[in-house]
This record gives C-alpha cells, sequence and structure tokens, in this order.
C-alpha cells in the first residue's frame, strides 16, 4: 500500500469513527492526510470507496486480534467477549465501526453494507464454530444470541453505559452451556 494511501485511511479512519462518516467530506481528508486531491481520487473514486476501504481494514484487523486470542469453545468464547468489554468500556470507544455505519448507510443495498453485512456475518459463524467445538446443542441459535449480545455491548459501550456492557457479557456467556 503506498504511503499516501495509508495516510488517507488513517485519517479517514480518526475522522469517520471519531465524527461519524457522513459528517466528514473528502476534502478535510484530503487536507489533513497532507495529499493532493488527484492523489485521493488515484486512490478512491469516491468517497464511498473510502468508507468500503476504511471498513474492510477494520474488519481486517479485527479478525487478526480475535484470532490471536486464547482457548478454543467456550474457553475463546469468554476471551472474545472480555476483551469486547474491555474495549467497549475503554477510553475513546465510540462504538462499532460497522454498526455506526450501518446507521448511516440505510440501504441494504450499499456497498458498506455489504461490507458491515459480511463482518456480521463472520462473527457469528466464529461465535458457531467455537460452540460447536464446545459440544453446544444448537451452535447456530446460541451465535445468533452471542451476535446479538456482542451488538448491545458496542453500543452500551459507546453510551459509555459501563452497567449494561457487563449485563450483556454475562447474557453472552449464559448461551455457552453445553447441554
Amino acid at each position: 500500500m503506498s504511503a499516501a494511501r495509508e495516510r488517507l485511511l488513517d485519517t479517514a479512519t480518526r475522522l469517520f469513527y471519531a465524527e461519524g462518516i457522513h459528517t466528514v467530506g473528502i476534502d478535510r481528508i484530503i487536507a489533513e492526510a497532507g495529499i493532493a486531491k488527484a492523489t485521493f481520487y488515484r486512490h478512491f473514486k469516491t468517497k464511498d470507496d473510502l468508507v468500503v476501504a476504511y471498513l474492510t481494514r477494520e474488519y481486517d484487523r479485527q479478525r487478526t486480534a480475535l484470532a490471536q486470542l486464547p482457548g478454543a469453545g467456550v474457553a475463546n468464547i469468554e476471551a472474545v467477549f472480555e476483551q469486547l468489554g474491555a474495549i467497549s468500556c475503554g477510553p475513546g470507544f465510540r462504538g462499532c465501526p460497522f454498526l455506526n455505519a450501518a446507521v448511516e448507510f440505510a440501504d441494504p443495498a450499499h456497498p458498506v453494507r455489504a461490507v458491515v453485512d459480511d463482518y456480521r456475518d463472520w462473527f457469528r459463524e466464529l461465535m458457531a464454530e467455537q460452540l460447536r467445538a464446545a459440544g453446544h446443542e444448537n451452535p447456530d441459535r446460541a451465535a445468533r444470541a452471542l451476535l446479538l449480545a456482542r451488538d448491545g455491548v458496542a453500543v452500551s459501550g459507546g453510551l459509555a453505559d459501563e452497567e449494561t456492557v457487563r449485563a450483556g457479557i454475562r447474557a453472552a456467556l449464559s448461551q455457552l452451556d453445553t447441554r
């Protein structure tokens, strides 16, 4: 990846996450990244292309981070939710970038929503795989409940509601009974 593209993505990531996607214009991203407008358009045809790249990079980052968590089966799911709780209750947390983007892009056919849907499908399947490994009797149903709990943790953390985050984690972990 070129240095200019990296600066654009770094700048867009910081601004989109802190202020929202629709509130941040291309001219501001270009100015703060310190690149020429022509350079922006060499890397991204549209702002939507930049948003897709931002979310794709975040998706890759999260897959890598969760793959490095310890354990398998139930132990891995517990580690995932403990990590989510710590991040969502930490400083600077403004919610899940995927859920935030989904709110701003209401059209389910929009390319941004495709990245959001892929991310959520991946997370649900990751949970189902771990539940299958643990011998859970209904891993797909429990994985959907874990996805919902994950979304709730992210939203509540973005609202600085630590007690609800902890309640969401407890609800998620209650799905881990393998009987």
